[in-house]
């Protein structure tokens, strides 16, 4: 039985991952270099600015301001693939209090930004690794409660032969 309950929470789990990556990045608000976006956000929101990944040299920056000390960190190295575009995290975005804020950037070249979630496919693929141990932990546990209740049953069913015939039956 908790074999089947791994495997459908490693299922629900693996699901979950895949809609939250889907939506990670909000490509029908793009803003391009120079517009300033304002976000409202809490410390616990978990956003990034994504770029666009076109072909050809560019060092975007981007500059955020609000209440408190916000700031723009890395995000690491991940991707987020639509039909036909690449998007990469640009910055992190960490604030420590609720509140609106503007986030301006600006570019070498013509480029787009979007505000999304932290984690693409990279993240994915981390966060998935849960959703596959939990079903290979529950095969584990139902294979080894399988060998061990067949190693009991056959040194019982032993025993009671050697009751019945003597200890020569072993």
């Amino acid at each position: 039985m908790s074999s089947v309950v791994s495997i459908v929470l490693g299922m629900v789990i693996a699901v979950h991952q895949f809609k939250s990556v889907i939506d990670a990045v909000d490509t029908g608000n793009r803003f391009a270099e120079g517009k300033t976006v304002t976000l409202r956000l809490d410390p616990d929101d978990e956003k990034a600015i994504w770029l666009e990944d076109r072909i050809g040299p560019s060092r975007p920056t981007c500059e955020i301001s609000g209440p408190g000390d916000p700031a723009l960190t890395s995000p690491g190295i991940d991707v987020f693939l639509t039909r036909d575009e690449t998007w990469n995290p640009l910055y992190t975005i960490e604030v420590s209090q609720a509140g609106d804020y503007r986030i301006t950037c600006d570019s070498e070249r013509p480029s787009e930004f979007a505000i999304g979630d932290l984690g693409g496919l990279v993240a994915l693929g981390g966060r998935l690794v849960l959703a596959v141990l939990l079903p290979l932990f529950g095969v584990g546990a139902g294979i080894a409660v399988v060998l061990i209740t067949a190693f009991r049953r056959r040194g019982h069913h032993k025993r009671l032969l050697a009751e019945r015939y003597g200890s020569g039956a072993m």
